[in-house]
């Protein structure tokens, strides 16, 4: 197993509302990456498997333009 300390943290989006990752925590290849998240709506701390997590858009780097989010998804189905 691996943590690592994500500095600076990223913003994403992930089925929760948008948050901070602040750890990514490693199990080794038979199991999916945990990402460890601050939520920004109330502070509270989840982890979410790397399925469940999606960069939130970032102008600058020219990164998730199309704004793909959870909530596009739930509108779609």
């Amino acid at each position: 197993m691996m943590i690592h300390q994500l500095k600076p943290s990223i913003l994403v989006e992930t089925p929760l509302g948008t948050g901070q990752a602040i750890f990514l925590i490693d199990y080794g290849m038979h199991q999916n990456t945990c990402w460890v998240v601050a939520l920004q709506e109330n502070g509270v701390i989840k982890h979410f498997d790397c399925n469940d997590v999606i960069l939130s858009t970032n102008y600058t780097y020219g990164m998730n333009l199309r704004k793909n989010n959870f909530q596009d998804e739930k509108e779609a189905t």
